[in-house]
């Protein structure tokens, strides 16, 4: 299954990763949908006025793979699940 992440344009190996306030953590949102990625990366664009994103196809056990190697923490959103950017 083809799933999406946010990375800094031509910085492909720099996966966007959120801050649980909670716990501190790094969170990294991973999107089911190609449209969902986009509405996040032009919202957190707008928001911030920050860098460039780009959206990331890969296929789900790769990147969930390569998150739990490096121990990260992932999110899988789903089209039935709603994420707010962070202000």
């Amino acid at each position: 299954m083809q799933t999406y992440v946010l990375s800094l344009v031509d910085q492909p190996e720099g996966v966007f990763s959120l801050i649980d306030a909670s716990t501190g953590d790094r969170i990294i949102p991973i999107f089911e949908e190609q449209d969902d990625a986009e509405r996040y990366a032009t919202q957190l664009i707008e928001l911030r006025s920050g860098p460039t994103l780009q959206i990331i196809e890969i296929e789900k056990e790769l990147i969930v793979a390569a998150c739990e190697e490096k121990e990260h923490s992932y999110a899988i959103i789903t089209i039935d699940d709603f994420i707010i950017t962070p202000t």
